[in-house]
């Protein structure tokens, strides 16, 4: 991380040359724009830039759609402000010369919040959470699948076989690991140049599946962390002529999982979790985790956001289908561990790793709120497998069915409100849409010529 003034020095002697202002958009994809670094000491330190609106209300191949209340064909696709967080201002060692900061977008009329910015969205959760006196820390969990064959061979080959980086399952295995090492190693080393604080890799089951885990944070600093890495990762790997995909399900194995840590602590720093109740949680610990249980399904849309994300949910998978928490339990969908006050914390194994990581955080916020305002009990820990729990209510199966809950839950309006409601379900209903309109390689093989 860097200051303004450490930035100027290193504009003045040339080892910058380049400065990245990137908004986060509602899939979680860092966009924006790469100035020149003395152009943007003198005019975007001071005064901002602009972006054209649609980047909040496209969908994944850019395309424009209708059925959005704040950028439209109707309304002109103008302008918003992208104000940059200096706070969030690092060097990119992984791109010669170059330094990035993200945006919070403001519109340019009244400079009022861009309400559907899915960092304004986690802003506003955590400033309801300020109000009883508490933070809130994360920690996300991002596993990738890793192949030998770049983007553009991948993209030319229709994603059809492509080479894994590892032929086996490596989970925990050093050998297997050591195959792509470099990689992991220079991933790990060039996101710590850029200020994260990186923990471990370690393989997983998937063929080439890795996960590489980071230090948890404040919940603004994690999810800026996480697209970060999520962004760069890709763009290492690119250089290397390899590829990785965050897809929830890339194929019939283990999918990409993102695990998230979260916990609450009070205005002084102490632990708000721990206590002397069952699995070592407080008051607040108990009615946060009763919360979040039950507004899970009616929030999994922030959890789960696009049709693949549904593919994960597979009994015997270690992704979660039944809406249970456990201690240390990873059938359940929440899993509480830590024995300490600082490290008692639960973990949501309900998102996968194309979530974005703003939105899944403000839904845990705002299940823990809903919890704890309304003093919700916590029903009693789950001990067995939970995939065989028949009478547990069920992550949502489908997107269209997050959708449906989604638009009819009182807590997604009463913490969110309409404007956000409306323009997530919107970006719902454009992907089922355009999946609906499909037609897949599924379909091709089972009826091209045996129906």
């Amino acid at each position: 991380m860097i200051s303004v003034d450490e930035l100027r020095a290193a504009v003045g002697s040339g080892e910058i040359d380049t400065v990245v202002l990137a908004l986060v958009d509602m899939q979680g994809r860092l966009q924006g724009k790469r100035f020149h670094a003395p152009f943007f000491l003198n005019e975007v330190v001071p005064h901002g830039s602009e972006g054209c609106n649609y980047l909040l209300a496209v969908d994944v191949d850019m395309n424009t759609v209708d059925g959005y209340e704040m950028s439209s064909w109707e309304r002109g696709y103008g302008d918003f402000a992208m104000v940059p967080d200096l706070a969030t201002l690092r060097r990119v060692p992984w791109q010669d010369g170059t330094a990035m900061l993200l945006a919070d977008l403001k519109w340019l009329d009244d400079e009022g919040d861009v309400i559907a910015s899915p960092r304004q969205i986690l802003r506003r959760q955590l400033d309801r959470l300020a109000q009883h006196g508490l933070t809130a820390y994360a920690g996300t969990e991002l596993e990738f699948v890793l192949y030998r064959d770049s983007y553009e061979d991948a993209w030319r080959r229709g994603y059809r076989d492509l080479n894994p980086a590892n032929l086996y399952n490596v989970d925990y295995s050093l050998l297997g690991t050591a195959r792509v090492e470099p990689l992991l190693r220079r991933i790990r080393n060039e996101m710590a140049g850029a200020g994260l604080v990186p923990e471990s890799a370690k393989g997983e089951c998937n063929l080439g599946q890795h996960e590489i885990a980071f230090r948890y944070a404040d919940a603004l600093t994690c999810a800026d962390n996480h697209v970060i890495y999520k962004n760069g990762a890709k763009e290492i790997a690119a250089q290397e002529g390899m590829s990785v995909t965050f897809m929830a399900k890339p194929n019939q194995r283990e999918g990409n999982s993102c695990h998230i840590h979260f916990s609450l602590r009070t205005a002084d720093g102490a632990g708000a979790m721990y206590g002397d109740g069952p699995s070592h949680l407080s008051v607040t610990g108990r009615r946060a985790i009763a919360g979040l249980l039950a507004t899970m399904r009616e929030l999994s849309l922030f959890y789960a956001p696009h049709i693949n994300s549904y593919k994960r949910y597979q009994p015997g998978s270690f992704a979660p289908t039944a809406v249970r928490w456990g201690t240390d339990n990873r059938t359940c969908a929440l899993r509480v561990v830590g024995h300490s006050q600082h490290s008692t914390r639960v973990e949501n194994r309900v998102p996968g790793a194309d979530v974005n990581p703003y939105l899944a955080i403000a839904a845990l916020v705002a299940g823990a709120l809903h919890g704890i305002e309304n003093e919700l009990e916590l029903e009693e820990a789950y001990a067995g497998n939970a995939y065989d729990d028949a009478k547990a209510p069920r992550v949502p199966a489908t997107l269209r069915d997050a959708l449906a809950l989604w638009e009819t839950s009182p807590v997604a309006q009463d913490a969110f409100g309409a404007e956000v409601v409306g323009h997530y379900a919107n970006n719902a209903r454009v992907e089922l849409a355009a999946f609906d309109a499909a037609v897949t390689d599924w379909e091709m093989f089972r009826g091209f010529e045996r129906l």
